[in-house]
């Protein structure tokens, strides 16, 4: 194995990940024609509605009946990321958000002390496919800050920007990767200190090679390899479906031969904290996880003020936000 190749990992649906990341979840949902109710125009015969994670026919219902999704649900200490590369996701939440994003947009939350939020993947294509393609990052916080106030973002698509050279696209979610300088991660994130945070989502065309800039010697860098061919990695063959533990000061060459491939790194300096994780709760020791199941008990953490577990946002593909401060935004669509 290259000396600049410290580890490789098979991946499935959820991402094994190197401190200050938890995890990746990496979602594929090939869904059918849509049913006029933002639904699957299919029977749903033999799913295990509500826990649907089965993969029937290629997609998931996951803890949605009619709309596949996840009606609301508690997060606290730590931070979501979710970019959507393709297909929609409805989000609402305690704070009083609510948006509408996809096709390349992404979704940064703190939870912090406490969020409950849904997140939805309604169809709108009535002659189908409705493709959905997704990734979710759970990025930790450090103990100072796990109870800071939960804080709702969105990076809008045209504003995350694209560092590109012969046959390589990388797009640029965190971490500043030559002249590309992507929007401010949340006020309370690890990513919003001198952590060398980066979030890259890499597309390299037949024939194309890239080498990412060398990093912290403190930092952990992984390269998700997902989709394509036999990739090199440092002068060594790797399959698609495996991830890439990579020495972070190493000028590692990735290049591709015949085949299109993409890959998605996640870097940045270790936390170097005990994490307790229980569910949807990350704290630093197990006193901290009963305290947030006593606190979403007694408190909700906030409440919930929609009408429904698991709200959808109407039948028309738009992108905007409502934050909990008011503010409004909506982008073309």
């Amino acid at each position: 194995m290259s000396s600049a190749i410290l580890q490789t990992v098979p991946l499935g649906g959820q991402w094994p990940t190197v401190d200050p990341f938890l995890f990746c979840a990496h979602h594929l949902d090939r869904y059918p024609l849509a049913d006029g109710n933002l639904g699957p125009a299919a029977s749903l015969a033999g799913r295990r509605i509500g826990q649907d994670f089965a993969g029937i026919d290629g997609w998931n219902m996951y803890h949605g009946s009619t709309v596949p999704g996840f009606p609301q649900h508690p997060h606290r200490g730590f931070e979501t990321v979710t970019y959507v590369r393709r297909g929609w996701c409805d989000h609402s939440d305690s704070l009083g958000a609510q948006a509408r994003f996809g096709e390349g947009d992404v979704q940064w939350i703190t939870a912090g002390a406490g969020i409950v939020h849904a997140e939805m993947f309604p169809l709108f294509d009535p002659d189908g496919p409705n493709t959905l393609h997704l990734f979710q990052i759970w990025l930790n916080l450090p103990a100072a800050n796990k109870m800071v106030d939960p804080y709702f973002s969105m990076l809008w698509h045209d504003e995350i920007p694209k560092h590109r050279q012969d046959g390589v696209e990388v797009t640029v979610i965190a971490g500043r990767l030559g002249d590309a300088v992507p929007p401010d991660p949340p006020p309370d994130s690890w990513a919003a200190a001198d952590n060398d945070v980066a979030i890259w989502h890499v597309t390299l065309e037949p024939g194309a090679r890239w080498a990412p800039p060398p990093a912290d010697p403190a930092s952990s860098r992984v390269l998700y390899l997902f989709e394509g061919g036999t990739t090199t990695v440092a002068g060594r063959s790797v399959d698609a479906d495996t991830g890439v533990v990579l020495d972070p000061t190493a000028a590692v060459e990735i290049a591709t031969t015949t085949d299109r491939a993409e890959g998605l790194v996640l870097q940045g300096k270790p936390i170097g904290e005990p994490v307790a994780q229980y569910g949807p709760f990350v704290l630093n020791d197990e006193a901290g996880i009963r305290q947030a199941m006593l606190d979403y008990q007694r408190t909700g953490f906030g409440g919930w003020p929609w009408s429904s577990d698991d709200p959808v946002h109407g039948g028309e593909a738009r992108r905007f936000a409502r934050h909990a401060d008011g503010r409004f935004e909506e982008l073309a669509s």
